[in-house]
């Protein structure tokens, strides 16, 4: 075989595996898609034991299959890219391996069922069969109003932990060890279980006064809900705005290639070298 078939091949196999707009490259998607819900779902049966007990054998198999084809998938992709170890130690690349691997060290080392837990891990790999990579600029602008809200938010907090302490001390004196108040930091526990408006209800105010302030909490606590999602929503604005004024090609059409050498898929659409590496873009 020629070297010139050999790269074809590469090329043509990068591009069922890699991109979605071939009818090649929809339908490895879609398959690989129904086997990756399909071994979560395992997963979750496997973790019943009524039902494993009972389908062991056919759940154990239906893992066998489908961790093969899923180490057949990640050959695949490492044979197909020009540079193997951009792939290896990227993200998907590492959540790869770590979902395939557990089904091979239970043949050596045996009842680690510890490890089947990283086959869930499987289902993190639909962002990249949807490509929802590329739409996730959104949580980076979250990340960054939240970096620029920490001062805020930090003063906030020190400011409700104080008032926890402080009912949770008058709640102690109040209600006493007979009403389950046994110490203050059982009591500022009891506060700031009840200023976020969880209430477990292990511990619960039994004289009048008690359930009075307790009511006050109640009501600060819808508050105190309501001033950090505030602050977080205001910065979050505004890093939307600076984004899209110093952004003015976001909207502009994407390239659905994907780079065989760096593995990026944000190109613009009239792009023929990819502008992370350079390395120019197949076309048809």
């Amino acid at each position: 075989m020629s070297k010139f078939t050999i790269n074809r091949w590469r090329l043509k196999l990068q591009e069922i595996i890699y991109e979605a707009d071939t009818p090649a490259g929809k339908l490895f998607d879609i398959v690989l898609l129904i086997t990756i819900l399909a071994s979560v779902v395992l997963v979750m049966l496997e973790s019943v034991n009524s039902i494993d007990t009972k389908l062991h054998g056919f759940l154990n198999i239906s893992e066998w299959v489908i961790t093969i084809l899923f180490s057949i998938e990640y050959i695949a992709r490492i044979i197909t890219v020009k540079n193997p170890f951009k792939y290896i130690f990227s993200f998907y690349g590492i959540i790869d391996f770590l979902s395939t691997i557990p089904k091979y060290i239970s043949l050596i080392i045996g009842g680690v069922h510890a490890l089947a837990a990283l086959r869930a891990l499987r289902l993190l790999r639909v962002f990249r069969i949807l490509k929802l990579a590329r739409y996730l600029g959104a949580s980076n602008t979250l990340v960054n109003a939240i970096k620029a809200s920490r001062a805020k938010i930090s003063v906030f907090l020190f400011a409700v932990l104080i008032v926890a302490i402080i009912l949770g001390t008058i709640m102690y004196l109040i209600e006493g060890e007979a009403n389950g108040f046994t110490n203050i930091p059982k009591s500022v526990y009891w506060c700031i279980v009840t200023l976020t408006t969880v209430g477990f209800g292990d511990i619960a105010p039994q004289t009048p006064l008690g359930q009075f302030i307790a009511s006050l909490v109640m009501i600060l606590g819808y508050g105190i809900i309501a001033v950090p999602t505030g602050i977080v929503s205001a910065e979050y604005t505004s890093q939307s705005k600076s984004q899209k004024s110093n952004e003015p090609t976001a909207s502009l059409p994407l390239n659905p290639q994907c780079c065989s050498n760096c593995l990026n898929e944000t190109h613009r659409d009239d792009a023929e070298f990819c502008f992370k590496c350079g390395c120019k873009l197949h076309h048809d």
